[in-house]
């Protein structure tokens, strides 16, 4: 698989919004000084355009706002507080943020460096030329709750929906392809192949069997 990257925009056009006129004073000076971004007004925006709301803490007037901006367009929304808790953060989320940042943890300068660093040190590569976006925010929690239902999906029997060529162990060879959505109950897979799906793809080779549960879970087991 290849990913193509995103194009990197010389200037990023910024909102800045603040009740306070001095913080805002403040956080558009840092900005300016920085390369890479460049201050306008909300009637101004564009598609592209990020917004930066500075306030001492969430409450019900910056979800307001947080919702006022995602309504004119701007679709990403990142909040600068001086304190948050976990509701706080839910609550900006639900809001409409794209991500909430601490002040005592930001500089103009150093949001993205720290982003490509924890990338880089995951995934062993970064691209710091491209523009970070905060695309999704986790929540996890502990508590008890009602045992999920577990649904058995239609028994039957699945054939492969094509061929491909693969390279397995430095030779070439025709593996078997599968549709995970299309696969029924009790199907048992020829290996070598590929399984694909929305969210991964799976390949299976011919050391091993493979087949799919009452609840549709991809077994393997290696021989």
């Amino acid at each position: 698989m290849v990913a193509e990257s995103i194009p990197f925009k010389e200037q990023i056009p910024v909102v800045v919004c603040a009740a306070d006129p001095l913080s805002r004073a403040g956080i558009v000076s840092q900005l300016r000084r920085v390369h890479g971004f460049t201050i306008v007004s909300l009637n101004e925006t564009s598609d592209d355009a990020v917004a930066l709301m500075v306030a001492d803490a969430m409450s019900d007037d910056v979800a307001a706002e947080l919702r006022v901006l995602r309504g004119r367009g701007v679709s990403r929304v990142v909040l600068l507080v001086a304190r948050v808790d976990d509701r706080d953060l839910l609550a900006a989320v639900e809001a409409g943020a794209s991500g909430v940042i601490r002040r005592s943890e930001a500089t103009a300068g150093n949001m993205a460096a720290h982003f490509h660093q924890a990338h880089h040190s995951r995934y062993g590569y970064s691209q710091t030329n491209n523009v970070v976006e905060i695309v999704s925010a986790r929540l996890r929690s502990f508590g008890v709750v009602e045992k999920l239902p577990l649904t058995k999906i239609k028994s039957g029997k699945t054939k492969p929906h094509g061929e491909v060529t693969a390279h397995l162990g430095g030779r070439k060879t025709t593996v078997a392809l599968y549709r995970r959505e299309e696969l029924f109950a009790n199907t048992k897979l020829i290996t070598p192949c590929i399984v694909t799906e929305y969210s991964a793809t799976t390949l299976i080779d011919a050391n091993s069997k493979a087949w799919i549960d009452g609840f549709g879970n991809l077994l393997i087991e290696c021989l």
